[in-house]
């Protein structure tokens, strides 16, 4: 399977910092208003979730729009993978949480 995804920390994260931000002090509550936010712009048409990815993913997967290749069971932490496989082709899931923090994931095979 194969899905993009839009990842945003938080300060509870298991590492609470990324490529554009050394140090992540937003509360979890906070990035899932912004995913949230995120989803809806997604929703409506005005943008992709690659495109936020690219620019606002917390993810190394950001320079590729968030694509993060083909993976199988066991190789995902356990919300992620749930959620990826519980997803068809196209569809976008709802904020899933996981240690890394929060997403959002997009199948795309």
């Amino acid at each position: 399977m194969r899905v993009r995804h839009l990842l945003i920390k938080h300060r509870d994260s298991r590492k609470p910092s990324s490529w554009k931000e050394e140090n992540i002090t937003r509360t979890k509550e906070s990035a899932i208003e912004k995913l949230i936010s995120y989803k809806d712009e997604i929703e409506r048409g005005d943008i992709t979730l690659e495109k936020l990815a690219l620019e606002n993913s917390d993810c190394s997967s950001h320079a590729k729009g968030g694509d993060l290749g083909l993976f199988g069971k066991g190789e995902m932490q356990p919300p992620f993978e749930k959620a990826s496989f519980a997803l068809q082709v196209g569809d976008m899931s709802d904020v899933v949480e996981t240690d890394s923090g929060v997403h959002l994931i997009e199948r795309t095979a």
